[in-house]
């Protein structure tokens, strides 16, 4: 089992920057790949971006490329997503998920069925 546990939403105005955080517990050796994902109200969960847990190798989509961030601190078990010139259609719950079934070296998973464990999500709007 893995828990994990998402901070930093909040609101901000278009423009501005949030960090989102995502603490990881449990079986943590055993993790391939963690992302984040996004939910809207009335939308499907969309991928956002996703990392090699041991590489760092990562992969975006494409509306986030070049704002957002993503990394991880191998010590601290944590996820990060740095997410700058902030939109009102970044406005969701972000998500944090870990995959810790087998993956192909350097693959990155980018659909939600990929990922074994979710946590309870974080609110981000972006508003004036």
């Amino acid at each position: 089992q893995v828990q994990l546990v998402e901070s930093g939403g909040g609101l901000v105005q278009p423009g501005g920057s949030l960090r989102l955080s995502c603490a990881a517990s449990g079986r943590i050796f055993s993790t391939y790949v963690m992302g984040w994902f996004r939910q809207a109200p009335g939308k499907e969960r969309e991928f956002v971006a996703t990392i090699r847990w041991s590489s760092g190798s990562t992969l975006y989509t494409d509306s986030v490329k070049g704002r957002f961030t993503i990394s991880r601190d191998n010590a601290k078990n944590t996820l990060y997503l740095q997410m700058n010139t902030l939109k009102p259609e970044d406005t969701a719950v972000y998500y944090c998920a870990t995959r810790n079934t087998y993956s192909p070296a350097e693959y990155l998973h980018s659909r939600v069925r990929d990922y074994d464990y979710w946590g309870q999500g974080t609110q981000v709007t972006v508003s004036s």
